[in-house]
């Protein structure tokens, strides 16, 4: 069975750092204060998007269908993944207002006219 490692505290949800490796074939120790590769970062949604975005070679339209999700919110998607992975966006805090609204379509909780007038409020 596969071991991952762990990004998250399971008690806290803290960012855990990686003190110690050992070399299974001979026995070596490294101690340090290592920091997680972008990817170990992730959580699990993240990376299951990301390995679908890998799987249909980066075809956002491709990706969409596999989830069952809108364009738009493939693409917020895509751009929460890159943030998460530590590079700039323009406006988080739109981005995610945006994926927002556009979950609440999909879910059907508004309609697209109501996500505009929301959108454009938002904006303002």
């Amino acid at each position: 069975m596969s071991k991952y490692r762990l990004s998250k505290c399971p008690v806290c949800g803290g960012k855990l750092n990686i003190i110690k490796y050992r070399c299974e074939e001979c026995g070596t120790e490294i101690s340090g204060n290592f920091e997680l590769e972008e990817f170990a970062q992730l959580t699990n949604q993240q990376l299951n998007f990301l390995k679908i975005f890998i799987k249909v070679r980066g075809n956002l339209s491709e990706l969409q269908k596999e989830l069952g999700i809108s364009y738009p919110t493939a693409k917020a998607r895509l751009e929460e993944v890159a943030t998460a992975m530590g590079y700039e966006s323009e406006n988080i805090e739109s981005r995610e207002k945006t994926l927002e609204i556009l979950e609440k379509i999909e879910k059907g909780e508004i309609t697209p006219e109501e996500a505009k007038e929301l959108l454009k409020k938002y904006k303002k």
